[in-house]
């Protein structure tokens, strides 16, 4: 039903490798979920798995681990992954509107802000249905979101970044972020230079309001749990970065 909506907005991750190189360190949220499960020892769903930066420590942990991205590349590298590690983890590509999972979850979870990757309200509601159709009652789902402060959202931010890729060569990235207050859509668009190539990508991504995101989570039967400013549960407030949406299924 969406697949144009995600299918020509993945250029950011056609380079798995360099994705696991730049995020691989990340950690604040998986102690988290790791903290949120240790009493429990449930089968657990992971949304954009990406190349399984979570699903992996969790399932050495003990847990089975239903793991989806709509990125076949991204997938393909979980799973080479998980064989290093040795390590059975349910490895799937799906879009997460669409799930067609052979079990249902206490918990399902989602980070790195894919939340933003649904543009439209049409695709929000149809992924608070599909993991419903997941979740057991009273089963919780838990994601981020980043905060849109205006400030800096009103202006055209350019910028550049110097970084080193997993090959060791130096990558420059000239960035150029403008966002469409009417769609609540931010286009983000990259010139990326390497000692000898030059190639281009863009990204969208939506932000979405304190109040909108409470409202489309009982529209679509969740209470909201929690509302963190952190993956460290700080407090929310009007300058928090991101949103720690901690959520319950109505029974």
């Amino acid at each position: 039903m969406y697949q144009n909506e995600f299918s020509g907005n993945l250029e950011k991750y056609n380079n798995p490798i360099e994705y696991d190189a730049l995020y691989e360190n990340n950690k604040v949220d998986l102690q988290y979920i790791e903290n949120h499960l240790k009493t429990k020892n449930d089968t657990i769903i992971e949304l954009a798995c990406g190349t399984g930066r979570l699903a992996i420590p969790l399932a050495k942990q003990g847990f089975e681990v239903y793991a989806i991205d709509i990125h076949e590349g991204m997938i393909q590298q979980g799973i080479e992954k998980a064989k290093k590690e040795n390590v059975d983890i349910h490895f799937t590509v799906q879009d997460c509107t669409q799930l067609h999972l052979p079990i249902t979850s206490n918990f399902i979870y989602m980070t790195g802000n894919s939340f933003q990757h649904f543009l439209s309200n049409e695709s929000q509601n149809a992924l608070f249905q599909s993991v419903k159709q997941h979740l057991h009652p009273e089963g919780e789902f838990v994601f981020d979101t980043r905060n849109p402060i205006l400030s800096e959202l009103s202006i055209v931010d350019e910028y550049e970044e110097s970084l080193v890729t997993s090959k060791g060569e130096k990558l420059t990235i000239q960035h150029h972020e403008e966002y469409d207050p009417i769609t609540q859509i931010l286009t983000g668009r990259s010139i990326n230079t390497l000692e000898h190539s030059t190639f281009e990508d863009s990204i969208r991504i939506r932000y979405t309001y304190p109040m909108e995101l409470k409202r489309l989570l009982e529209q679509n039967g969740f209470d909201l749990l929690h509302l963190y400013g952190s993956w460290n549960k700080s407090e929310f407030t009007k300058d928090s970065i991101c949103m720690i949406v901690h959520a319950q299924l109505k029974k």
